[in-house]
């Protein structure tokens, strides 16, 4: 890998290479192509988790650009010899932490189209094929949800393709926002409170940072085990009703359909009774859970949605799309387009003017726009809705493969009731010693199951107990590997005791 260091000024130009030759660019292509296949044949003999020290690729590479041209078979040789040992394999058969990531054919594929149109389709001129695509790819998931027509573009709602949930709840708090400080006065932003609950994903909290929402105004409200650590409407009325009377304006909350901590899915009709009552914007978050509701026997998980304002999920969770994929869905287009637009002379055009197309741009944060409706197209087209709902089956049937595993341990305890396909446990047999003994204890279970690089699982504390997550979910995974990885905890656990 050369280096500019020591490198004398160049006196003429004369380009030996192009930038981007047809043909050039398949022998290339072919190579990348060949390399990711064996990447995923040999993907079980890679440690889940990287084994890496900090700053191990900065030992490995020069401290500057190269100065001459380097041929793709060295830089790919680079990638299997440099990176490949920095990564953890989300895409393994034996990853089971945080929420799966997952991929399918249909989904490179996808992506593959996507990058190589390259298109940033922020308003529908710029290329009226990917707003308009993603219009109907919106329209089609929905209606796979059973979403209420509301939501949908048919019904005078809309969807929109953003990058992550964070950027949704983002989105639609400040819109949210900005409705109330129409009806109260903008100098009221200091009264704003936001709700979530204890379990509510942090995304809640930075996007209350960024729009403006005093930090002291964020309520995350306590659950418990009683309610399988869900939000409760008598708690959540609680909140307001103390916020009401020392003056504050409640005005958005966020409920979960499946939360980061232990899959609990907040009871959307109560809640959105609860906030009914004071004016508040209601958005569900089902980032992970949102794609098993495809399937009839799920959809009940959120029952109640059709009394929110805005719904949204991540494809590239659970529905076999690449990241960046996160479906939002609005029953008022409008409040996001009051709150996002801006409307420049350079972007100023008929089909704008004409108010019969969305602009993109003004559903979301930033300007420029991936054409990410393509992929998650080519994946509803390329497995049908029946395919993609027994891929989620196939992936629940494992997790209560390994629920009745741990059962049949008693020394091992499930949390919370398992719901979809993750699985909440830790080793609980301690005959009264204190809780921090239990805890600490799973805490170095589970770094001895992650070291031996075999299968990599995380953790969270849920009601003041340290607790071991298995996120079933990566495309690759068979109930092989479930048997493997409760094998590989029971080992660890002997070790331990």
């Amino acid at each position: 890998m050369g280096s500019l260091q020591n490198q004398e000024p160049e006196n003429n130009f004369s380009p030996t290479i192009k930038p981007f030759e047809p043909e050039e660019f398949r022998r290339q292509a072919h190579l990348v192509i060949d390399f990711i296949v064996d990447y995923y044949n040999k993907i079980e003999t890679y440690p889940v988790r990287s084994q890496v020290e900090p700053e191990y690729l900065k030992k490995r590479f020069p401290n500057s650009a190269p100065y001459d041209p380097e041929p793709v078979e060295d830089i790919l040789r680079d990638v299997r010899k440099d990176i490949v040992p920095g990564l953890t394999h989300w895409q393994s058969p034996n990853f089971f932490g945080y929420f799966p990531s997952n991929m399918s054919t249909a989904g490179f594929l996808g992506e593959m189209i996507c990058t190589g149109f390259n298109t940033p389709g922020f308003n529908w001129i710029t290329s009226p094929a990917a707003t308009e695509l993603e219009n109907i790819v919106m329209d089609w998931v929905g209606k796979m949800l059973q979403l209420p027509e509301a939501f949908l573009f048919s019904g005078g709602g809309g969807g929109v393709l953003q990058g992550t949930t964070c950027e949704a709840i983002l989105s639609t708090l400040v819109a949210a926002r900005d409705k109330m400080l129409n009806r109260i006065g903008v100098d009221c932003i200091n009264k704003l409170v936001v709700y979530g609950s204890d379990q509510t994903h942090s995304a809640l909290q930075k996007a209350a940072q960024i729009a403006g929402i005093h930090r002291s105004n964020f309520r995350a409200v306590g659950t418990s085990k009683a309610d399988a650590f869900a939000l409760s409407a008598r708690a959540l009325r609680e909140a307001i009703a103390a916020d009401v009377e020392s003056g504050l304006v409640p005005f958005y909350l966020c409920a979960t359909v499946g939360t980061t901590s232990s899959a609990a899915v907040d009871p959307l009709a109560p809640l959105c009774a609860v906030a009914r009552e004071f004016g508040i914007w209601v958005h569900v978050d089902a980032a992970y859970a949102g794609s098993a509701c495809i399937c009839p026997e799920y959809r009940y998980l959120i029952d109640g949605v059709e009394s929110t304002d805005s719904f949204s999920f991540n494809p590239h969770k659970w529905l076999f799309t690449t990241i960046d994929s996160c479906c939002l869905w609005v029953k008022d287009p409008t409040a996001l387009v009051k709150s996002l637009s801006t409307n420049p002379e350079y972007l100023r055009n008929k089909a704008t003017e004409s108010k019969q197309v969305v602009d993109y741009k003004d559903w979301q944060i930033v300007l420029n726009r991936r054409f990410r409706s393509v992929k998650l197209w080519f994946v509803l087209r390329s497995y049908g809705v029946v395919n993609l709902r027994n891929f989620i089956r196939s992936h629940v049937k494992m997790a209560e493969n390994l629920q009745g595993l741990i059962g049949k341990d008693r020394r091992f305890e499930v949390v919370v009731p398992r719901n979809l396909s993750t699985v909440v446990f830790r080793f609980g047999s301690f005959s009264g010693e204190e809780e921090d003994v239990a805890n600490d204890f799973n805490a170095k279970l589970l770094e001895s199951i992650n070291g031996s690089g075999r299968v990599f699982m995380t953790h969270s504390v849920i009601g003041g107990a340290y607790v071991i997550r298995v996120a079933i979910g990566a495309t690759l995974t068979e109930n092989r590997h479930i048997n493997m990885a409760w094998k590989l905890v029971a080992k660890k656990r002997k070790k331990k005791a």
